[in-house]
């Protein structure tokens, strides 16, 4: 196999792995679009990082912390609605980044692949903060999954039992931020959310536990990536939307076969 396709399934199925359990956790609290909101201001951490002429992954993570970090902040005030802070900073953040973009004459910037992503364009520097990142989410969920479990069936009992609630939905914001930070170089700023809700979403129709649909996410998300690279070599499509659209088909098939067993 060619390298560049190596480490295309090497960071796809590593980015399956921890957007399968964090993915869990999105379709519970129903976060779908804090995912876009994060989504939309990678742009703008593109811009500034060829603003600053700085690493652009180092901004692209800063801005969706910090992003991330915002909105924390901002829903402590009773008077602002979630889902309006939501579309505010979502398109907001994009709007200037796509603004400072188009004010740098002299950026060569490739609009499309931050947009829709280019999986097969992922370099060995790419791979090795992917699986960094992806490794260091990892240990954060493992040891807070039981009180993010407990604070996601029931606020006031993860109180009662001495968790910090408050200290672990803003750990939980800043792991989805992570997340989409190193996701963007496969998918794009338009599909991250898809890969991240749509195999926890199908993992949802057959599990038992929630464990059970993390890990299920997890496999799913392999099989996405798998089966859209291979879609992607065979028919010459874009390689992260042929991931989406494998999850999607994914999706549809539990789909009918959960309608046939019930019927």
């Amino acid at each position: 196999m060619a390298d560049f396709l190596v480490y295309a399934l090497i960071a796809g199925v590593t980015i399956a792995t921890i957007s399968g359990p964090l993915g869990a956790f999105v379709v519970w609290q129903r976060m779908a679009y804090f995912g876009d909101t994060l989504a939309h201001s990678a742009l703008l951490g593109v811009a500034i990082g060829l603003a600053l002429s700085i690493n652009v992954d180092i901004t692209i993570a800063v801005c969706c912390l910090g992003l991330a970090g915002l909105l924390a902040v901002l829903q402590r005030n009773p008077k602002l609605a979630t889902d309006s802070l939501l579309g505010i900073l979502s398109h907001g953040s994009l709007a200037i980044g796509l603004l400072a973009v188009s004010l740098m004459p002299n950026a060569r910037l490739d609009i499309n692949s931050y947009l829709f992503g280019d999986l097969l364009a992922v370099s060995q520097q790419d791979l090795i903060w992917v699986i960094a990142v992806a490794c260091v989410l990892m240990v954060l969920l493992l040891k807070n999954w039981q009180a993010l479990l407990t604070m996601t069936v029931d606020r006031d009992l993860a109180q009662v039992e001495g968790y910090a609630v408050e200290r672990l939905k803003l750990l939980l914001m800043l792991m989805i931020a992570l997340l989409v930070a190193i996701s963007m170089k496969i998918v794009g700023v338009l599909l991250i959310t898809a890969l991240l809700i749509i195999p926890a979403a199908t993992a949802r129709r057959v599990a038992n536990t929630p464990e059970s649909m993390a890990i299920l996410a997890s496999i799913i998300g392999w099989l996405s990536v798998v089966g859209g690279l291979a879609g992607s070599l065979f028919w010459d499509t874009p390689a992260g939307p042929s991931v989406v659209v494998c999850a999607v088909a994914l999706f549809a098939v539990t789909g009918i076969l959960g309608t046939k067993t019930k019927s």
